[in-house]
C-alpha cells in the first residue's frame, strides 16, 4: 500500500465520546484530534447519525451514479477519495462492521453508538437538563463535565481540560479485536 504508515501501537484501539445531543461531543472531538496529534496519534473517527445524511448533491455525476443504482460508488481526486455505500434493503452496519472499513490508525474516537461495549467517555453539560448515563453504562470509563458530578462513580474530569481528556482516552482505549468481541457478545 503506497504511503502507508505502521502504527505505532500494534493493534488499533478504539474509546467513545457518549452524550446526550447538544452536550458537546463534536466540539471537544475538534479540539482533542490536535491534541492526540501532536502526541503522535494517528487518530480517525465514526460518527452515528440518528437521521438520514447525504453527501452528495443532486446532479452531481457521482449522485447520479447512486441515483441510477450503483451499489458503491468511489470519488477520488489528488487530496481526498470517498467512497459512498448504498444499503438499499440491507441493515445498518454496526460498529464493528464499520471499523473493519477504516484503513490502520493508532486510535479511532467513536462518537455515538451509545449503547454497545466498549470504554466511552460521558460528556455532560448542566444547561443541557439530562440526566447521566454514567449509572446505568458500565462503560463510561470518566465523565468530562462544565461542573463537578459529586455522585459520579468514576472521574469527573472539566470538560475544558483537552490534556487530561486526551489522557484519559489513551488510558482507556480499547484494542479493536477487544472492542468486537464485547460488542458482540452483548
Amino acid at each position: 500500500m503506497v504511503g502507508a504508515r505502521v502504527c505505532y501501537n500494534q493493534a488499533m484501539r478504539i474509546v467513545g465520546l457518549a452524550g446526550w445531543s447538544g452536550s458537546g461531543k463534536t466540539t471537544l472531538i475538534t479540539k482533542l484530534l490536535p491534541c492526540l496529534i501532536a502526541r503522535g496519534v494517528r487518530v480517525s473517527t465514526i460518527k452515528h447519525a440518528h437521521h438520514g445524511f447525504d453527501l452528495d448533491q443532486p446532479g452531481k455525476d457521482s449522485f447520479m451514479h447512486r441515483a441510477a443504482g450503483a451499489t458503491e460508488v468511489a470519488i477520488s481526486s489528488s487530496r481526498r477519495f470517498a467512497i459512498l455505500h448504498e444499503l438499499r434493503d440491507e441493515a445498518e452496519w454496526d460498529l464493528p462492521e464499520l471499523l473493519q472499513k477504516l484503513a490502520p490508525v493508532d486510535l479511532v474516537l467513536v462518537e455515538g453508538f451509545k449503547r454497545d461495549a466498549f470504554p466511552k467517555l460521558e460528556i455532560h453539560r448542566v444547561a443541557n437538563g439530562k440526566p447521566l448515563i454514567h449509572p446505568d453504562d458500565p462503560h463510561i470509563v470518566a465523565i468530562a463535565s462544565d461542573s463537578p458530578q459529586p455522585q459520579a462513580k468514576v472521574p469527573v474530569i472539566d470538560l475544558n481540560d483537552i490534556e487530561r481528556i486526551a489522557d484519559v482516552l489513551l488510558k482507556h482505549a480499547t484494542s479493536l479485536q477487544r472492542a468486537t468481541a464485547a460488542i458482540r457478545s452483548a
